[in-house]
């Protein structure tokens, strides 16, 4: 049994002094004490669940999209040793055929595919976020306008078929034709998210009330909020069973707008995201998103045309940008563990360090500096 002790990010959501025991690929039990129980070591170390990235498209030179179990493998290694330990990435706009063999792809790698640091990718890649094919031609932003297409039940059947059951989150914009009978009509079997759209307060708030309770990347690829027209940011801040998605890479969003947004959705409500794509770990260059070229220049990534093309920072230097900016600790870790695991139904497994849990476990310093990743119990960097 291996002992850790220092800040642990309990149940409670925030920081206590206390120490978390690992027997096995579990977690034994976790217990509180008096900090003037731990070291001065320990009271500057800070233990908290292992994040979950349920929006990104690619890392480490590779993308989700590339459909082998090279990429798969790649992917899942690079998050979960930068501290992401479950994943859902993101499809992108692109044709059924190709969105088939991709599901069916990444499905089978999933199974069957051991990473280099001995885990099985199952135990890391637990989902897929189909962003795209039906979303707003005028708000498609890196998507590829040629495969959007409208909601279509049979296809996100054949979809989840393919995928063997792992899509987790369907992108959506409510305006589009046929859009809202198909948040009423497969509500049961999808959860959705307004995504990539034109759509107005009311368009959005009904849309909402029939179950899209989840708003892709807020602010970015949808109209503004103004004090006339609030639009999908609006109709998310009243409807308090939605969440909201942020990019806290210092490129998507101003400091200001994120401090503000944490106020007005509330802590519990906030899921960070990268949106990450294959360039995230890798050099300055050219790399491609959703078959489109895109400029890497640091962590800013663009089209030709100017438009930003995801991220090319980690959901860990998401998180900790997100605390430079002013969020407070508690509430930036939350919002990369707990609220992303309920937002997509892994809130039984991952997100919260408890007793019988995978032990998914990251150790930083005390500013935050990534000293180890721990995934099942076992030591993948550090």
């Amino acid at each position: 049994m291996r002992i850790i002790r220092g800040m642990v990010y309990t149940d409670r959501m925030c920081f206590e002094p206390g120490e978390v025991a690992i027997e096995g690929e579990r977690i034994a039990r976790v217990d509180r004490c008096e900090v003037s129980g731990l070291t001065e070591q320990e009271a500057k170390t800070y233990i908290l669940p292992g994040l979950v990235d349920i929006h990104f498209h690619g890392c480490a030179g590779y993308d989700f999209c590339d459909g082998t179990a090279e990429a798969v493998r790649a992917i899942a290694s690079y998050e979960m040793t930068h501290g992401t330990t479950t994943i859902c990435p993101a499809t992108m706009t692109l044709s059924e055929e190709r969105l088939l063999e991709i599901c069916a792809a990444d499905a089978a790698a999933a199974e069957t595919e051991i990473l280099p640091e001995g885990i099985p990718v199952k135990e890391v890649l637990r989902g897929i976020y189909l962003e795209g094919p039906f979303i707003s031609e005028e708000k498609k932003g890196a998507q590829n306008a040629a495969y959007i297409r409208t909601p279509d039940r049979q296809m996100l059947e054949k979809l989840q078929e393919a995928a063997k059951g792992m899509i987790r989150m369907v992108a959506i914009a409510p305006e589009t034709e046929g859009a809202m009978d198909c948040i009423r009509d497969c509500g049961e079997e999808f959860r959705f998210s307004v995504a990539h759209t034109c759509a107005d307060y009311e368009t959005a708030k009904t849309a909402m009330e029939a179950g899209a309770h989840h708003v892709t990347h807020l602010y970015n690829a949808m109209p503004p909020f103004t004090h006339r027209k609030p639009g999908v940011i609006g109709a998310a801040a009243e409807n308090e069973d939605t969440r909201v998605e942020l990019i806290c890479d210092g490129i998507h969003i101003h400091p200001c707008v994120v401090k503000s947004t944490f106020k007005l959705f509330g802590a519990e409500r906030m899921v960070l995201v990268s949106d990450s794509m294959m360039a995230t770990g890798m050099e300055d260059g050219e790399y491609a998103l959703g078959g489109q070229p895109v400029i890497v220049k640091g962590n800013r990534a663009l089209l030709k045309d100017g438009t930003i093309a995801g991220s090319a920072t980690n959901l860990y230097d998401c998180m900790r940008t997100a605390m430079q900016m002013g969020v407070p600790k508690e509430q930036a870790v939350r919002a990369a563990t707990r609220n992303p695991a309920e937002a997509v139904g892994l809130e039984e497994e991952c997100g919260v360090l408890l007793p019988g849990r995978a032990a998914d476990i990251l150790i930083a310093d005390g500013e935050f500096a990534l000293l180890e990743v721990i995934k099942s119990g076992r030591t993948v960097k550090g």
